[in-house]
């Protein structure tokens, strides 16, 4: 099964990008996934393919309108495709790594790209999106956030890292941050690496690299620990 990517955006000029480079752009030539960018104004309104409107009740900026925008997602996702939509959007819920995990299991996902001061939230309702957001701060638009959610997805799918174990042992799997890693040389700077990651004694490793996770993720995220 192909991992297949569907992004509605009004830039479909940015995708690939970055995500046609490094271990995600090596996947995409070998077909370990898919990506489709759609360009949402092919479902605009009138000669000018207009896509948005004035806010309902007076407002400054312009909204996406729901009858675009339900258009390019019945396009780009018809009657029995089950993969998740999903819009990109400050006010979502917090893109958490276990969902990361889900959704690199599945068949892929449909990503909104919302631009201006949104969109109509009875399309949001109507299609079934479910919005997430990468922080709590403002982009220009979704295709940022999209991105990020899709490298995030792409490097767990199966084969894509050379090594699968390494996708194990990162920050905020099981609500921790990453131990301090050190290479060679074993002296920089007058700056040691620590005697026990050069001991031998595997046990040891680990507890040093838990009790680092956990001493960095109550100093940096306590938050994690609290989850």
């Amino acid at each position: 099964m192909v991992f297949r990517a569907s992004v509605l955006t009004l830039y479909p000029e940015m995708f690939p990008g970055p995500l046609g480079l490094s271990l995600a752009g090596r996947a995409l030539e070998r077909g370990d996934w898919s990506l489709e960018a759609c360009q949402i104004r092919e479902h605009g309104i009138g000669r000018h393919r207009t896509v948005d409107d004035t806010p309902a009740g007076g407002s400054p900026g312009m909204v996406l309108r729901p009858d675009v925008l339900a258009a390019a997602i019945d396009a780009a996702s018809p009657e029995g495709d089950t993969r998740p939509r999903l819009l990109m959007s400050p006010r979502g819920r917090p893109l958490r790594q276990g969902e990361v995990r889900d959704l690199a299991a599945g068949e892929g996902v449909v990503i909104v790209c919302g631009r201006f001061e949104g969109v109509d939230e009875r399309v949001i309702e109507a299609r079934g999106l479910r919005e997430v957001s990468i922080g709590d701060y403002i982009l220009s638009g979704g295709e940022m956030a999209a991105l990020v959610l899709l490298d995030a997805a792409v490097r767990l799918l199966p084969g894509v890292m050379g090594n699968a174990q390494s996708g194990q042992t990162e920050s905020f799997e099981n609500d921790l941050l990453e131990h301090p890693h050190y290479t060679r040389p074993a002296v920089w700077e007058g700056r040691a690496i620590p005697a026990v990651l050069q001991s031998g004694h595997h046990g040891a490793v680990e507890a040093w690299r838990r009790a680092e996770a956990e001493r960095l993720t109550a100093e940096r995220r306590p938050d994690l620990l609290r989850r």
